[in-house]
């Protein structure tokens, strides 16, 4: 009976830990990559920005909790959505409180394609996040840039909202 105990509290653990919504790469949670804090942006509020602790000020926890950390590009595209403007204005608010902070922007591309195709769209990923920065008001000096195509997936799965969750731009702090 202690076994059966044991199990069940076990498995309550895991289903808890995995609760996440995974089929949205908009949603927050989604995707753990190797980037920063690794989570997703979609739904961040602006807590941070208004006093709200996210992590110390200033640091990759804060960018990911206040702003968001990553946009998420349609198929073979580098062009920005709807939704990535959102983010990308929180991170202006966010390197705007933040002077002292430079970032990195990272591109990135589903598995599918060519090294040599990935590394060019996931460096044209890089430039559209870096470019909407600097056409707010951040100063190009404080962002740097790089393109890993299709070397860092956030999800290895070969499946559709995997693919999803690897097109993206990620924002790291220095």
């Amino acid at each position: 009976m202690i076994r059966l105990t044991i199990v069940c509290a076990a498995m309550a653990l895991l289903l808890t830990a995995c609760a996440g919504d995974t089929t949205n790469p908009n949603a927050n949670g989604a995707g753990a990559g190797g980037y920063g804090a690794g989570a997703g942006a979609g739904g961040a509020s602006n807590a941070g920005l208004m006093g709200g602790g996210h992590g110390a000020p200033g640091s990759q926890d804060d960018l990911t909790q206040s702003a968001g950390d990553r946009i998420f590009f349609d198929t073979d595209q580098s062009l920005l959505t709807p939704e990535a403007h959102g983010i990308l204005d929180r991170q202006v608010q966010w390197l705007q409180q933040y002077p002292q902070i430079s970032v990195w922007v990272a591109g990135n591309c589903d598995e599918r394609g060519t090294e040599e195709y990935n590394l060019a769209l996931g460096q044209r990923r890089a430039n559209a996040d870096r470019d909407y920065l600097t056409s707010r008001g951040i100063d190009p000096r404080r962002i740097q840039t790089i393109s890993y195509g299709k070397d860092r997936p956030v999800d290895p799965s070969s499946t559709q909202d995997a693919w999803a969750h690897d097109r993206n731009a990620i924002t790291s702090v220095k």
